[in-house]
């Protein structure tokens, strides 16, 4: 199969529509038993001419243009072509002009004469086209491609027949150029692909029509964004691109993330000595170089780093934990970043029908048998292993982790080994020891358990990928562990004194504490890292 992409947009490689035609073209090799031959034309590259109507290549020289340019290298490949992908622009609702020249120039590949009964006449091709395939990609610079493509369909409609093409028309195209951006429009290019694929087997399927037809942000974050990027003032003077980098990152906030009072965020570009200061309203957001508002949080950055955190060149977490910047004031929300603006995708954001863990299914085999000990061992022990037999009915609704499976398969060996005989007083430091050791083993770990828990809260396992979210559960998580490390050690003699039956109490009151100290570190220590400490 011979694929050749038409590229008419005058921006030549660097063109926003290419790269959705460039997508589809892979999604179609992808799904290609034989990897087809791929041609690329960037009209802007090659010299062609009006056509000049004299219509020699009809009476002079049938099938050939009297024009020496590069325009019969073109008709050659497009002959040899299968599938013609005509990717552009929309240029004032219609075709960039190099395009329509070209397509003017394709004369030589009519015949003269009259097609018999067409309605509003045609001219019949002098070359068998019945086998070949056409593909139209384009993007536009309003927020929609719906209802600016009419007088591109009326002429395709007359040039390949109504229903004889492929259309994908992508509003906001311009978007495609801006790093900052290039997880959501990933995501697009993403589906583009999988249309490439889908077209070449049964034709694009309804579900993947309609993701292509998802706007890429909202109609009003988008014109925001559009009216900030042409750098200038209501007035007409141009503004510092870093003002406008501003103004377009704060045109990604989300209103319906308003936690009822306005937040005001400062940018403190360091190196350039320049502030600006961002309202996080009801309705929206603004961008104010005045300062007049007090903010609740100040972040110090260079305006590179912070440009290269929006590109997504570098992590954001990563980079503070370097302290190539700091943040000052409440850092809930940078925290919270994504909850705020619009730069989050599909894959980081959690699927609402997705499992979450639980650390409850965790800690209920522990917590059972811990209770139970002062009870007889058999009864506590057929007590706690049919608490931990009941737990796969729970995993119908919350995700499993490997520390659930681990904490039912430890406590069901020790409650085996308590119903066979051996002394409560050996196994309950024993099953504290385990449980310490699990945590401390797991703070060692790529992923340390507490993570695996709270995770739930950020984002899900995006969170993975922050340093700093990893760096705080892995000091919780060892803390822990060794607070149940060392608990056997005045269990086991507690056990054996007349303060035993106090032994519960002593052994739930520490892990309250560190509970407390739990919740107050994880606003701690990452608001410390955050200033620079």
């Amino acid at each position: 199969m011979n694929i050749l992409i038409i590229n008419g947009s005058p921006k030549g490689t660097r063109s926003n529509s290419l790269q959705l035609a460039n997508a589809f073209a892979e999604g179609i090799q992808a799904a290609s038993a034989t990897p087809p031959a791929i041609e690329t034309i960037h009209v802007s590259q090659k010299n062609i001419q009006p056509c000049k109507g004299c219509f020699s290549c009809w009476k002079t020289t049938p099938g050939k243009c009297v024009i020496a340019d590069d325009m019969s290298e073109i008709l050659d490949r497009i002959l040899r072509a299968d599938l013609t992908i005509w990717a552009f622009p929309l240029y004032y609702f219609g075709l960039p002009g190099p395009l329509k020249t070209l397509i003017d120039r394709q004369l030589p590949l009519n015949l003269p004469f009259m097609t018999k009964g067409a309605k509003g006449g045609s001219h019949p091709s002098r070359y068998d086209m019945s086998h070949k395939k056409t593909v139209l990609i384009s993007t536009c610079g309003f927020y929609t491609a719906q209802s600016n493509y009419d007088s591109i369909l009326a002429q395709f409609d007359r040039i390949c027949g109504k229903g004889n093409y492929t259309t994908l028309f992508c509003g906001q195209g311009e978007l495609f150029s801006i790093p900052e951006l290039s997880k959501r429009t990933s995501q697009y290019l993403y589906s583009v692909q999988q249309a490439g694929q889908e077209y070449i087997r049964k034709g694009i399927s309804d579900a993947t029509r309609q993701k292509l037809e998802e706007l890429l942000f909202p109609r009003a974050v988008y014109e925001q964004m559009a009216d900030a990027s042409w750098g200038v003032s209501e007035t007409g003077q141009k503004e510092d691109s870093s003002l406008v980098f501003t103004k377009q990152m704060a045109a990604l906030y989300d209103p319906s993330s308003y936690p009822g009072h306005d937040i005001v965020l400062d940018m403190h570009y360091t190196d350039l000595n320049k502030r600006y200061q961002i309202i996080l309203g009801e309705k929206g957001s603004e961008v104010s170089q005045q300062g007049a508002r007090t903010p609740q949080t100040i972040i110090h950055t260079p305006y590179d780093v912070w440009q290269s955190i929006a590109a997504g060149e570098i992590e954001g977490s990563q980079a503070l934990m370097e302290h190539r910047y700091s943040v000052e004031g409440d850092f809930d929300l940078l925290l919270n970043w994504d909850h705020y603006f619009g730069t989050r995708d599909q894959e980081t954001i959690p699927d609402p029908g997705q499992k979450k863990t639980n650390m409850i299914v965790m800690l209920a085999p522990w917590i059972v048998l811990w209770i139970t000990s002062g009870m007889a061992p058999v009864p506590a022990s057929l007590l706690t292993l049919a608490t931990t037999s009941l737990l796969p009915l729970v995993f119908y609704r919350t995700r499993k982790t490997i520390y659930d499976i681990v904490s039912a398969s430890v406590v069901s060996l020790l409650c085996i080994a308590m119903a066979a005989g051996v002394a409560p007083l050996c196994v309950i430091p024993l099953s504290y020891f385990a449980f310490g050791a699990m945590w401390s083993v797991s703070a060692l770990l790529k992923i340390p358990l507490s993570a695996w828990y709270s995770m739930n809260d950020y984002g899900g396992e995006a969170a993975f990928d922050n340093p700093i979210f990893l760096k705080t559960n892995r000091i919780l998580s060892l803390a822990w562990g060794i607070l149940y490390v060392l608990t056997p050690i005045w269990t086991y003699f507690m056990m054996q004194t007349k303060a035993g039956s106090y032994t519960g109490l002593i052994n739930s009151i520490l892990p309250a504490f560190l509970g407390l100290f739990t919740a107050w570190f994880q606003k701690w220590y990452p608001a410390k890292v955050a200033k620079g400490h």
